[in-house]
């Protein structure tokens, strides 16, 4: 075990290595390190700004790690620069624990303590009775982080919410230990949490000792705790007693199966029929563990949709009281719910709407500098008109209007047009417009 906890540590130090490196731009800056490790002296107000430096610095640090439980010895193999340590680093965390930004593990009370112990240790936390004096430096021992403790709190509460829909939850200690992650850590959480009238610790002796913490998961405080909750900590316990069954007897299988299959390869096949009896209890076994094990969670189903139920009668319980109280008839509430439910229709139509207009005002722009962009290539691909261009297709288009009115001399016109006068109308109006179809083209 505490190899493991070794390799743990050292490839803690090299994940914080490569974030202070990535945190502190400057960090292997030598004139810089040796300036930031020197020790505090003098005023406070002159070691102030390098004792902001390390405590942010640890904060971020543990953050990283995901921890809010840390030891002096710890602190300073991260800040381990070659051999090198921070020789103010006890300072900072002396003034951290004074400031109380750091709680001592001995200061938080054990929820499965009786209350005199847990208001013994409150007494002893707020007297400052445990705190060293100011000459002295941290014990080596385990120290909290409040800040951090409050974060991970909320991440305990949240993980809980994921799996259930009810204001409140039930789960047993291992669970939080579990998603606390530690023994140490589920304390602090669950002491925490119990501080704030956020959670209960449950503790039963029907048969055996069965634990278990009850937690709120909406802004309300816990009221209490009620049989159903022992019950329910009874059934939720037993659900994870046999799933851990189920593992026992699917490993067994496993292995009987493998002895099986050795044994017919070396021809004993007298193993081999003892092994395939093994596998079939086993699977026998499993069957019944399994149809339990879906009866159980079949109720806990059934007491949670009564939870919902419940939770949802009483919400419009209280609803009815207070429309009472404040002397408005269902017909007002229909009828406001009705407005609002036009204001809703008419918001989602005006954002149609908008949005369908800048949709239609990037189309037009992307047309028009496309429509720049071809006129552009005419310019630059068609020669400037001279003059006598221009002559030309003046001279082009007064042709056309003296054909045009040679056509209509050749067709008589004019005595009709004296016994008309709408077709004399008519006439008048044709040359007017062949005149200003010659003016447009010399225009142009």
């Amino acid at each position: 075990m505490m190899i493991g906890g070794k390799i743990q540590e050292m490839e803690d130090d090299v994940t914080v290595e490569e974030y202070l490196r990535k945190e502190v731009a400057d960090w292997d800056d030598e004139v810089k390190c040796v300036a930031r490790f020197k020790a505090f002296s003098g005023q406070r107000s002159d070691w102030e700004s390098l004792y902001v430096f390390w405590r942010d610095l640890i904060l971020k640090v543990a953050r990283h790690l995901r921890i809010f439980i840390i030891r002096p010895s710890q602190v300073k193999m991260w800040f381990n620069r070659g051999g090198l340590v921070p020789l103010c680093l006890d300072q900072v965390l002396l003034e951290m624990y004074t400031a109380g930004e750091l709680l001592r593990n001995l200061g938080v009370a054990d929820p499965a303590s009786g209350w005199v112990s847990q208001m013994l240790w409150r007494v002893v936390n707020l007297g400052g009775l445990l705190r060293p004096s100011t000459q002295e430096k941290l014990a080596e021992d385990y120290y909290i982080i409040p800040v951090l403790l409050k974060e991970k709190a909320l991440q305990v509460v949240q993980a809980l919410s994921e799996s259930h829909w009810t204001a409140s939850c039930v789960t047993t200690w291992r669970k939080f230990q579990e998603i606390s992650g530690g023994l140490k850590e589920a304390h602090a959480v669950l002491n925490h949490l119990c501080e704030h009238g956020k959670a209960k610790y449950l503790v039963t002796n029907k048969k055996d000792l069965m634990e278990g913490v009850k937690v709120s998961l909406s802004e309300r405080a816990l009221s209490g705790t009620t049989s159903l909750d022992f019950d329910v900590l009874h059934l939720i316990s037993t659900v994870e007693k046999l799933e851990h069954q189920l593992n026992v007897i699917d490993q067994r299988w496993k292995r009987s199966r493998a002895s099986a299959l050795a044994s017919l390869k070396l021809g004993n096949k007298q193993v081999a029929l003892k092994c395939s009896r093994e596998m079939k209890l086993a699977s026998l076994s499993r069957e019944k563990c399994t149809a339990l094990l879906n009866r159980v969670e079949e109720v806990l189903g059934v007491i949670a949709d009564a939870e919902a139920s419940k939770e949802v009668a009483e919400a419009i319980r209280i609803g009815t009281e207070a429309i009472k109280e404040n002397g408005i008839n269902y017909d007002e509430v229909e009828l406001c719910l009705q407005e609002l439910n036009e204001c809703i229709e008419s918001q989602k139509q005006i954002d149609d709407i908008l949005g369908a207009n800048a949709a239609g005002a990037e189309i037009e722009d992307e047309d028009i500098e496309e429509e720049l962009k071809q006129l552009e290539l005419n310019f630059v691909e068609v020669p400037t008109q001279t003059s006598s261009g221009v002559d030309a297709v003046v001279a082009g288009t007064q042709e056309t209007a003296d054909a045009l009115s040679d056509s209509l001399s050749n067709l008589h016109l004019t005595h009709h047009a004296r016994k008309d006068p709408k077709a004399k109308h008519a006439v008048e109006s044709m040359g007017a417009s062949s005149k200003d179809v010659s003016r447009e083209a010399v225009l142009s």
